[in-house]
């Protein structure tokens, strides 16, 4: 397998790596957490890449990262439990999940089609660097294949991604080493994912204890294990034709009211799922949705369609 590009930490660096996300491409990069594999948030398609180059086997949440809280403001709707930790730990391996305002921009993937969306301020000076240099979010789970060890050197994506990302901004190693704690800001506050911020010390900036999420609960951050999407409207499957009455999803050479990638492309349907669910779900109507093959990404886009197509109380 081929090598990604090594990027420098200096300025030639930073200039090359935002010119790769703006291009769409994957770039790895050095947080005080552990590596991320960035993509421009704002770019479904490029967001689709990140699943695919991980091996990701459904589709969580992606931590949306910006260079300060004024950054973050303009795509999320803030909060007092925000503000109170905001002021503590950023910049810093703390992870906020917040509703997403109408008007954000984020691709409806990043969210995994949920109405919140996780944000933090990584305080790693290459990260706050290639943030301004960029000048929007960047999507970044850790960088590497899903199940494995997270990487905190240039070397562990080197060998973990290979050729998948196209380049690595090296920042040497990572000094925090474990991944940010996540915390529901949308109220009093719950702890979702423990992290780099001790349990303890957000509850003292707090002045109350956290909440703690229910194992049953549906995913609303990165490391969860479960997920749920479900319209309104109830879902058919592996439908290979269309009954009246119907809002119908396509996917290769269909005729449908939507399709998500007529030339069959996974990575381009991966990057529409959300997007057109949503958009179908608008209509009122029950939705239909052509078969989706079961390899490479279609594995994720039939794991969240299942979820999707679930009973419901």
């Amino acid at each position: 397998m081929s090598h990604p590009l090594r990027l420098s930490a200096d300025q030639s660096g930073i200039t090359e790596a935002a010119r790769l996300l703006r291009d769409g491409a994957l770039v790895a990069l050095p947080t005080e957490t552990v590596y991320g594999l960035g993509a421009d948030a704002r770019n479904d398609r490029a967001v689709a890449r990140i699943f695919e180059a991980k091996g990701r086997p459904s589709f969580n949440p992606l931590i949306v990262h910006v260079p300060d809280v004024e950054a973050a403001r303009t795509y999320v709707h803030w909060t007092q439990t925000a503000d109170l930790l905001a002021s503590a730990f950023w910049p810093g391996a703390l992870t906020l999940v917040l509703p997403l305002r109408a008007d954000s921009g984020i691709a409806p993937l990043v969210s995994a089609g949920l109405s919140t969306v996780a944000v933090r301020v990584p305080a790693h000076p290459l990260a706050q660097k290639l943030l301004r240099e960029f000048g929007g979010p960047i999507a970044a789970p850790s960088a590497n294949r899903s199940g494995q060890i997270s990487p905190t050197t240039p070397d562990h994506v080197a060998q973990g991604l290979g050729a998948r990302v196209a380049a690595i901004l090296d920042g040497g190693p990572c000094p925090v080493g474990v991944e940010s704690s996540i915390v529901d800001a949308t109220g009093t506050a719950s702890l979702l994912r423990p992290g780099g911020i001790p349990a303890e010390a957000l509850e003292q900036a707090l002045g109350h204890p956290l909440g703690m999420r229910d194992g049953a609960d549906a995913i609303s951050a990165p490391g969860q294990l479960r997920s749920h999407y479900a319209p309104s409207a109830t879902v058919r499957l592996n439908a290979t034709d269309w009954r009246e009455g119907e809002a119908t999803l396509g996917f290769g050479k269909v005729a449908a009211d939507l399709n998500l990638s007529p030339s069959g492309d996974l990575t381009e349907a991966a990057a529409n799922l959300f997007g057109h669910l949503h958009t179908l779900d608008a209509s009122g109507r029950p939705i239909a949705v052509a078969p989706i093959p079961m390899h490479g990404l279609g594995a994720a886009i039939n794991d969240r369609l299942s979820r999707a197509a679930a009973p419901r109380d």
